[in-house]
């Protein structure tokens, strides 16, 4: 039976590397746990810095010239246009 591994989350791997952090640094863990808690906080923080290595390459690649949309100016038609000054006008009489 194999056991399978749950996949990689950033945000609890950062919360458990600053729980790490903060344990050792109150200073109550005995030698050996600390060094289980630096071991385990070398190895977060590798996966951390290998998964913001990939989004900053997943950016890279959407930011590439032709790859972003652009904005354009939201044209409306001659009859939108007057649409929305007869409604204008209607607020204006409501007022």
């Amino acid at each position: 039976m194999s056991r399978k591994k749950a996949p990689f989350n950033f945000e609890v791997a950062l919360a458990e590397l600053e729980g790490l952090v903060d344990a050792m640094e109150e200073g109550e863990m005995s030698l050996e746990d600390s060094l289980k808690a630096f071991e385990r906080g070398v190895k977060l923080t590798r996966e951390c810095q290998q998964a913001l290595a990939q989004a900053e390459q997943k950016v890279q690649i959407l930011m590439q010239e032709g790859s972003v949309p652009t904005a354009e100016p939201f044209a409306l038609d001659d009859d939108e246009d007057e649409d929305i000054e007869a409604d204008d006008e209607d607020d204006e009489a409501l007022n």
